[in-house]
């Protein structure tokens, strides 16, 4: 697995249009709301605990056999078909501070608590996985860390041609 650093996501051959949604800050939610005219929904996949993977475990500086709550949802615009897969890793010690709320949010995007009232502290890396193109985000949010992983599908892509 290949990381890409912002910088170098301009040297990459990517598909037309989706650099700016790679490498764009703030709240995806509101984003893909005002791309889809407001036809945006979450459906959540799973719900689990897991180890943080190594790699993971290294970008949050927590030892790797700590254990995070993990959410896999599939993202939706004005096509029946998902534009995006996200997977949020949230980890315990995150989840005993104000980061439990997201534990019960249900069809709800993280987004919409995330960015409501703050502007999170946030890293960004980019790779390229099976599925499409994706950016993980590692967001610092009243103390807690915790990594939200966002792949772009091929519908998607679509789309934004269009």
């Amino acid at each position: 697995m290949r990381f890409y650093q912002l910088r170098e996501i301009h040297q990459l051959q990517l598909p037309t249009g989706l650099q700016q949604w790679l490498v764009a800050d703030g709240s995806l939610t509101q984003q893909l709301i005002k791309l889809s005219n407001g036809q945006f929904h979450v459906i959540p996949m799973n719900e689990h605990y897991q180890r943080l993977s190594q790699i993971d475990a290294m970008w949050l500086n927590m030892p790797a056999q700590h254990i995070a709550w993990v959410r896999e949802s599939d993202l939706y615009g004005s096509d029946v078909t998902p534009w995006v897969k996200a997977k949020s890793i949230f980890p315990i010690l995150s989840l005993n501070k104000q980061a439990r709320i997201f534990k019960h949010i249900g069809r709800q995007p993280i987004g919409h608590l995330l960015f409501k009232r703050t502007t999170p502290l946030c890293q960004r890396r980019i790779l390229k996985l099976d599925e499409g193109w994706t950016r993980q985000s590692c967001y610092t949010w009243h103390g807690c860390q915790f990594i939200v992983q966002e792949t772009f599908l091929k519908t998607f892509e679509q789309f934004i041609q269009k």
